[in-house]
């Protein structure tokens, strides 16, 4: 697939844009370097169906999700797409899914993943600041295994509250800085097992579940729940758990204010 130059945004680091880029045409490959993606996809998937169904079809009586489509109505914005793993998996549940990613080949191989699943996702080779720019605004984003490969993570985390509706929902998952995170998720994963390509990820770049926190209420948002995720030898999965060390989740709401005339 031809280069093209991927969308300027002072929240999209160049070179990781690059290497993501190049391993496009990866992203399906189960058994190859995006392999663990679709192991921890599960994961990803039901903790944002769950918060989805507590907190926003709560709160709004008419997005009445069926059973058998429990997202149904809801509008999500997937930041960072990539290949559409995420994606196609919340349209599966019925949502209707805005996929966004600097990178073209990523989208183009989205797209045409898409059209073979049968699936009618808006992906877009654009940047997240792009979206907001226009104006969109979503029930709910999510930006997994995103923010530690951005130039500016705190920014980058009030741009994503921008995109939020009132009440809306905001689904991040990354990786603490920890050493723990740098003998797993580096040493490990890169050059040992070989989940992951080699110079994936920069642990200074890693973030602290507390200041991700802080960011989110710096940017209007408070967190409303914080999960590990961490690996199974025995029965070789994945699974949602307590140890926020190395991988987790954190989802948090925009605030809904009251104006009083």
């Amino acid at each position: 697939m031809p280069e093209q130059s991927p969308p300027h945004s002072a929240s999209v680091d160049p070179e990781d844009v690059a290497r993501f880029n190049r391993l496009a045409e990866l992203w399906w490959d189960k058994s190859g370097k995006m392999g663990i993606l679709h192991e921890i996809n599960p994961v990803r998937v039901a903790y944002i169906r769950d918060h989805v169904r507590r907190f926003i079809q709560h709160d709004s009586g008419a997005l009445n999700a069926r059973s058998e489509r429990p997202l149904e109505g809801v509008r999500v914005a997937d930041i960072g797409c990539g290949g559409g793993i995420l994606s196609e998996s919340l349209a599966q549940l019925g949502a209707q899914v805005t996929g966004v990613d600097p990178a073209p080949n990523n989208i183009a191989i989205a797209k045409r993943h898409a059209e073979k699943s049968g699936l009618d996702i808006d992906y877009r080779n654009i940047t997240a600041e792009d979206l907001a720019g226009a104006g969109e605004q979503f029930d709910a984003v999510a930006a997994l295994e995103v923010i530690e490969h951005v130039e500016g993570p705190r920014e980058f985390v009030a741009m994503l509250g921008r995109l939020l509706k009132p009440g809306g929902l905001l689904f991040l998952a990354t990786i603490d800085r920890t050493m723990k995170s740098y003998l797993l998720a580096i040493v490990a994963a890169e050059y040992v097992i070989g989940w992951v390509p080699k110079g994936t990820h920069n642990h200074d770049k890693f973030i602290r579940p507390d200041e991700l926190s802080s960011w989110l209420r710096q940017g209007g948002m408070r967190e409303i729940d914080r999960a590990g995720m961490s690996y199974q030898p025995l029965t070789r999965r994945w699974r949602k758990s307590h140890d926020t060390d190395v991988n987790y989740l954190m989802a948090a709401k925009k605030e809904e204010r009251l104006r009083r005339d």
